[in-house]
């Protein structure tokens, strides 16, 4: 069963043949880091983890690099605001650490290396420097150009035609520049007044002379580096000329993953990635999830309101590249399917550490589900990376276990002789293995509120199963009536008391 993926560049879904048959060098492009990382940035991490991972299961040695832009005019327009710093670099330290935070609070696999934009300066002056050496790039009045013209395959990745190609940049070079649609590589000065004053938060000012932003020498002039140059340099320099894999956003595609291709191939004659893949944007009331908008929920009050087991169900019910709505619906149905997965891997384990599994029941529907789903898993993932047929594939493990028990329980018309412990041990295990896949714990890791909850419930029955022994019925009934005002369901039951969290709404 060979992996496909769908290509931007060529339009097709392709079967997936890295470079090195077993080596795939996979970049995404990373967050600006200007302001709180919110779900729709938590939606790209997530599928490009589980690209990661099932990559990883597949047998490959994934070289996995993802940048952090920490210098742009916006991390600029924060400069003092909300005692995030007084410099671009203090604001991009802030927002740095705290999408760390949060992508170990989404279970994110650690990157090889997250390059930062500010780090690789000389790197880029000398990519500019071949470029203008090669004929593809001119200087202006201290600011350096690309020459879309002199690139006969600009255009490829977007099917876009020359000129129709509207002028790229600030109105203010287009004076500088011998075609609308050239593009900057360096940029002369600081950051433009009216560009920080443009992306300021609405009633937030800035005492003093206004911030411009961090600025090196160069052969042109003392400036900054382009935006689309920065991941060329950073990516070729932690992986090669030529990338397996490039993800990023679908509103990413041009003008920067376009001008990410013209000036690396113009720069090193090899073609620069050869698998373009785009996440799909994230939508809230039908517009697309961004800090722009402040139509957005960060990604540290989602964990915190669901935890990490929920977040992850609900961001990979959709494929990468199909578009995914917030709402309170969308999340109600991840929380339940996380639960229906988290009861029957619990219930299965509780039977497994007991006596009543045996080693002479053989469930062959049991076992037989758990092989069929293993191979619908294998054949979604390998078929692009679809998640939600996947995770319908580990639904119907919970179920075969769920089935296998009420059989088995079921006295009136007992199918099997007891608990199958080897199918029941191969469910868990497929439930662990390829739930880890999607990034989902079944052994309660995770974080947030909701994981703190079940640490209360638990104290409170405990607390509760002590006044019972003692004979203090009453005050048992009043924790019990208690937990269930909160909406926290308790069942008791002969092996002791169950319970199960509200849904948030």
């Amino acid at each position: 069963m060979t992996l496909h993926v769908t290509n931007t560049l060529t339009g097709e879904k392709e079967p997936f043949e890295p470079r090195d048959p077993e080596n795939v060098l996979l970049y995404y492009c990373g967050l600006t880091v200007s302001d709180p990382p919110h779900l729709g940035h938590a939606r790209s991490w997530v599928h490009v983890d589980v690209m990661h991972r099932w990559l990883e299961h597949l047998s490959y040695d994934v070289r996995h690099v993802e940048n952090f832009t920490d210098v742009n005019e916006k991390i600029v327009a924060r400069v003092g605001e909300d005692e995030l710093g007084e410099s671009e670099a203090d604001v991009a330290e802030t927002y740095i650490q705290r999408t760390i935070d949060d992508m170990r609070s989404l279970n994110l696999l650690r990157a090889e290396v997250y390059p930062r934009v500010s780090e690789h300066v000389p790197e880029i002056i000398d990519l500019v420097e071949t470029l203008i050496e090669k004929g593809y790039a001119y200087e202006s009045n201290g600011s350096v150009y690309f020459d879309v013209s002199s690139f006969d395959e600009y255009g490829k990745l977007s099917n876009q035609e020359l000129g129709e190609i509207e002028s790229q940049g600030d109105p203010d070079e287009r004076t500088e520049k011998r075609n609308p649609a050239d593009f900057a590589l360096w940029k002369a000065g600081g950051v433009d007044p009216d560009a920080v004053a443009e992306h300021r938060h609405e009633g937030v000012g800035h005492s003093g002379d206004p911030p411009t932003g961090l600025t090196w020498d160069s052969p042109w002039s003392e400036g900054r580096p382009g935006w689309h140059i920065e991941c060329s340099a950073m990516s070729m320099t932690h992986l090669d000329e030529t990338l397996d894999i490039h993800v990023g956003g679908r509103d990413l595609v041009f003008p920067h993953h376009e001008n990410e291709i013209a000036q690396s191939e113009a720069a090193t004659g090899q073609q620069f990635a050869n698998y373009w893949l785009h996440c799909e944007l994230f939508q809230m009331d039908e517009e697309k999830m961004s800090s722009s908008l402040g139509n957005f929920v960060t990604v540290d009050e989602a964990i915190d309101r669901w935890g990490t087991n929920v977040m992850r169900t609900f961001l990979t019910a959709g494929s990468y590249n199909s578009k995914q709505l917030y709402s309170d619906e969308t999340i109600a149905e991840a929380e339940e399917r996380w639960d229906q997965l988290e009861r029957a891997y619990e219930a299965a384990v509780e039977v497994l550490d007991s006596p009543a599994a045996s080693s002479k029941v053989d469930d062959e529907s049991l076992r037989d589900e758990v092989d069929g789903a293993r191979e619908s898993f294998a054949t979604a993932m390998n078929d692009d990376f679809n998640t939600r047929e996947a995770q319908s594939a580990l639904l119907s493990v919970a179920t075969a276990i769920n089935r296998h028990l009420e059989d088995a329980n079921d006295e009136s018309d007992r199918k099997t002789d007891g608990y199958d412990y080897r199918g029941l041990r191969q469910a868990v295990e497929t439930l662990e293995e390829l739930g880890g896949v999607l990034g989902l714990s079944f052994t309660g890791d995770t974080t947030g509120a909701a994981a703190l909850a079940g640490d209360v419930v638990n104290l409170v029955l405990s607390v509760r199963e002590r006044e019972r022994e003692a004979g203090n019925y009453e005050r048992a009934d009043e924790l019990r009536d208690e937990l269930e005002a909160l909406g926290v369901e308790v069942q008791d039951t002969d092996e002791g008391a169950t319970y199960r969290l509200p849904s948030s709404e």
